[in-house]
């Protein structure tokens, strides 16, 4: 389950990826399309947050910074069978 951990209210726009910086700021970086290259990167809410280890840090739907527990390990594969 996520866990909100600041408001922000960012208004998302087309072809820009939304991620937390090293710093713990949310960050805004063109993306590449095609042709088009991308980055340039740039701080758009000052945030300082502290990151918790084991846990994603995201901008949610709503434009605000959430976390969740980081799924570790899953299931087990099936060993396959010896051929005669």
């Amino acid at each position: 389950m996520k866990q909100k951990v600041m408001k922000c209210g960012i208004k998302r726009k087309k072809g820009c990826l939304y991620y937390l910086d090293k710093k713990g700021n949310v960050a805004e970086a063109k993306m590449a399309r095609g042709k088009k290259k991308g980055g340039g990167s740039k701080v758009i809410v000052k945030c300082g947050i502290k990151k918790k280890k084991g846990y994603l840090y995201f901008i949610d739907k709503k434009g605000d910074v959430s976390m969740a527990k980081m799924v570790r390990g899953g299931r087990r594969k099936k060993k396959k069978k010896k051929r005669k």
